[in-house]
């Protein structure tokens, strides 16, 4: 997919005008989260890998640039600057599976001003949506409290792509597995799944399905067991082990009733049986509000598939993310919008025992501070391989482990500190004073020529 259309319209209007007034200079956007959502006092990085492999393949194709000229009514020379359009920019970014807070740079784009403005829809996309289900997944990771989780939400996401996403993202927060066959190949993902009701429903009885499931997965024997009567079916499934001569199953999963009740009379029936190994599995409308209440419990639950309301974060679907120029050419830009300010210039973030400081690009490093931002694309060429996911769920896993319980908690959590370095508020406040007096210098005028 070359991407040049994947945009909103007034990207590519404004990039026309950009390009037939030869402004070529190089621009700088930054990406960050202005507020966290309601209950959530910290997010995990994702989507960076998608952005990347949309930046190295950005181009209009012919049918992209007839369609401008055809339905969009762009002329010749606007045509032709599209036509030769790559992207050729710099990016620095927070690696996936850090730990960021709203505020701070999670990635910054340094580019001809009109290859840098074209790319922030998908940017946004991808860092936006892949964002809220990391850090979703996170959540539902933490509730477990060592049980594992695996991804059931492919049916319920918003499209095939989203699916796909949502794998790979709830994978670095720390998910087991996906039941996504193709994300699971695509990403190295262990492949996870049990049943549908269907299967038991077209067989005669739960007997006669459990046999015929035994005898063709031996090696992967995970039985659905509440199709008609939770309990029964336990039993059916203890039964048709035996039959097959093997005192080990290698699961039962529950999916209705009183999840934590159901767990603990499986498990005794189970162990009175001699299965000990037998996990148990529970799904059905899941998330971490849930799955932590289950955990308190102690309910004997090994595995979680949670689906719906990790796959779309249902209790907190977006988030508030921008992407602003900040800098052009040599000079620092900010908006003055009520509520949406912006602070000017390239910047760095750092991260200290204190909390994040957001600097600017070329500050001397603090003293004992973690810079975050990296290169990771530099003339439109990645800087490194693609890395595997494995690697984001490492850096998450540390950075999850270094917060403190009342930023990670489920309920009212605190956020940490993000602040401006002393330099960055003096430019700043210096352009934000000449801003402010040119925009009423500006007024004046305007008046005198009324009047």
């Amino acid at each position: 997919m070359s991407g040049g259309l994947l945009t909103d319209l007034y990207e590519v209007t404004m990039a026309a005008s950009y390009l037939r007034r030869g402004m070529t200079g190089p621009a700088t956007f930054s990406l960050f989260v202005r507020r966290l959502p309601p209950g959530r006092g910290f997010l995990i990085a994702a989507g960076l890998a998608d952005c990347l492999s949309f930046l190295e393949s950005y181009r209009f194709t012919r049918e992209d640039l007839d369609y401008l000229a055809a339905e969009q009514r762009f002329d010749d020379a606007a045509l032709r600057a599209l036509e030769r359009l790559r992207f050729t920019g710099d990016v620095r970014a927070v690696p996936e599976g850090r730990v960021v807070f709203a505020g701070e740079p999670l990635l910054e784009v340094t580019a001809p001003i009109a290859e840098a403005q074209l790319v922030e829809t998908v940017l946004l996309n991808h860092i936006t949506f892949q964002t809220t289900i990391a850090t979703k997944a996170e959540r539902c990771v933490q509730a477990a409290g060592g049980a594992q989780v695996v991804d059931f939400a492919f049916r319920r996401t918003q499209g095939i792509d989203a699916a796909i996403a949502v794998a790979r993202a709830s994978h670095i927060a720390g998910f087991a597995g996906t039941s996504n066959v193709e994300a699971a190949r695509r990403y190295g993902i262990p492949a996870a799944g049990t049943m549908a009701h269907s299967y038991i429903e077209a067989f005669p009885d739960e007997d006669a399905a459990f046999a015929a499931f035994t005898a063709d997965f031996p090696d992967r024997t995970t039985l659905l067991v509440d199709t008609y009567d939770t309990l029964g079916g336990v039993k059916a499934a203890i039964r048709a082990a035996r039959r097959a001569g093997r005192a080990h199953l290698a699961g039962i999963r529950l999916d209705s009733g009183d999840l934590g009740a159901l767990a603990f009379q499986a498990r005794r029936l189970l162990d009175h049986e001699g299965m000990t190994r037998t996990r148990i599995v529970a799904s059905g409308g899941l998330d971490e509000y849930e799955i932590a209440e289950l955990t308190a419990t102690g309910a004997p639950i090994d595995v979680y598939g949670v689906g719906t309301r990790m796959g779309v974060s249902a209790d907190a679907p977006y988030l508030d993310s921008a992407y602003k120029l900040v800098s052009y050419g040599d000079r620092p830009v900010m908006k003055l919008s009520a509520g949406k300010a912006t602070a000017p210039g390239a910047k760095q973030v750092y991260r200290g025992a204190s909390g994040d400081l957001v600097t600017l690009r070329d500050e001397p490093a603090p003293a004992g501070m973690e810079p975050l931002l990296v290169p990771v694309m530099k003339a439109g060429c990645r800087i490194a391989r693609t890395e595997p996911p494995a690697a984001a769920r490492e850096r998450r896993a540390a950075d999850v482990a270094a917060l403190p319980e009342q930023v990670t908690r489920f309920r009212h959590p605190e956020t940490v500190a993000v602040t401006l370095s002393a330099e960055l508020q003096r430019c700043r406040d210096r352009l934000h004073a000449e801003l402010a007096s040119r925009t009423a210098d500006a007024g004046r005028s305007r008046r005198g020529a009324v009047s």
